[in-house]
C-alpha cells in the first residue's frame, strides 16, 4: 500500500481553483504518477500525475495529463464523465472503513463533475447544490465538446471543501489519517484506459474497491 503526506498550506479557507497549480508551486507540493496499468486488456498509459495539499477547511487537488485525445461529452454535473478524459479522486474517511463507505470525485477534461458517495453498489450521488461547492478549473475548453484527436496536455486543477463530503459533516481534515486512490480513465475515448495511483489486484477494470486504497495522512 502507497503512503502519502498531504501538506498544510496556512492562511486559506478556499481557494479559487485557477489559483491552485501556482499555490503549490509556490508550497513546493510535488507531483506523484498515476501509472499503474491493472489489466492487460487495456495497456495504453498516458503520462498522469497529481498533487494534493489541504488548507484545514479544503482539499486542493491539480492533475497534468498527457495524452493521445481529449474527450468532454458529459456537460451536467453527475453526467457519465467516466466516458471521457476523466481524472479521479476516491476517499475513504478514516471512521468508515469498517462499513465500507466511501466517496468518489470525477471530473473530465472540460470541468464537468461528478460525486457520490455510500457503499459499492449504492452510491447516491451528492446534489447538485454540494457540487456546485467544488471550484473546478481546466487548461481545455469548458465541456461539452467531442473526441479531439492529437496528443494534448492539459491540467485540471480542484477545490473541495468539507461540505462536499455530503454525507458526514466534517470540522476539518487537519491531523486525519484516510485512505484514497488516485485514477485515470477514459472508457469511450479512442483509445480506453483504466490507470491508478495504487496497484489494483482484480480481474477487470474497477475502480470501487477501498480495499485497494493507499493510505493518506494529513498535517
Amino acid at each position: 500500500m502507497k503512503e502519502l503526506h498531504v501538506h498544510e498550506i496556512t492562511g486559506h479557507s478556499l481557494v479559487p481553483a485557477k489559483d491552485i497549480p501556482a499555490l503549490l508551486d509556490e508550497n513546493h507540493i510535488e507531483f506523484q504518477a498515476i501509472d499503474c496499468v491493472n489489466w492487460k486488456d487495456y495497456p495504453y498509459r498516458p503520462e498522469v500525475e497529481f498533487r494534493i495539499a489541504h488548507t484545514g477547511d479544503a482539499i486542493l487537488l491539480n492533475y497534468r495529463v498527457k495524452e493521445e485525445s481529449v474527450r468532454a461529452v458529459a456537460a451536467e454535473d453527475n453526467g457519465r464523465v467516466w466516458e471521457d478524459s476523466c481524472c479521479e479522486f476516491f476517499f475513504q474517511l478514516p471512521e468508515d472503513q469498517e462499513e465500507n463507505i466511501y466517496y468518489n470525485f470525477e471530473c473530465n477534461c472540460g470541468g464537468t463533475l461528478l460525486i457520490g458517495g455510500g457503499r459499492p453498489g449504492d452510491r447516491p450521488h451528492a446534489p447538485v447544490e454540494i457540487t456546485r461547492k467544488v471550484d473546478r478549473w481546466t487548461s481545455l475548453d469548458k465541456a461539452p465538446f467531442e473526441e479531439r484527436m492529437g496528443e494534448c496536455g492539459w491540467q485540471l486543477a480542484l477545490c473541495i471543501p468539507k461540505e462536499a463530503f455530503f454525507r458526514h459533516q466534517l470540522k476539518g481534515f487537519k491531523g486525519m489519517t484516510a485512505h484514497a486512490n488516485f485514477y485515470k480513465c477514459g472508457d469511450l475515448q479512442h483509445t480506453p484506459h483504466f490507470l491508478s495511483w495504487n496497484k489494483i489486484d482484480l480481474p477487470k477494470p474497477c475502480f470501487h474497491c477501498p480495499e485497494f486504497f493507499g493510505k493518506i495522512m494529513f498535517e
